[in-house]
């Protein structure tokens, strides 16, 4: 986890703790500045990349759109070597 303020505010609101122990997730705590070292962050460069880099769109529901069209895309082709080298770029941990 990164340091989003609701994933650090179980002290005042369980629902997140309560949320992990119920789906038997352990949450893990990344250092501020640290992105690199959270596992999903390879994934969001590739959507960058793909569907936001280099664009203008003209409304939200055309940003939402492309990036709706990208994750369908990525969720088909799951071996696309294009996007599998830009996301190794991107991983580190």
């Amino acid at each position: 986890m990164d340091n989003f303020s609701p994933h650090l505010s179980t002290k005042r609101d369980s629902r997140v703790g309560e949320w992990a122990a119920a789906n038997n997730v352990e949450l893990a705590d990344v250092p501020t500045n640290a992105s690199y070292l959270n596992r999903i962050e390879c994934h969001f460069t590739a959507l960058r990349y793909f569907a936001l880099d280099g664009t203008d769109h003209q409304s939200h529901e055309e940003q939402s759109s492309m990036i709706r069209r990208y994750i369908a895309r990525r969720n088909r082709h799951k071996d696309d070597e294009v996007v599998r080298a830009i996301s190794l770029r991107a991983k580190v941990a």
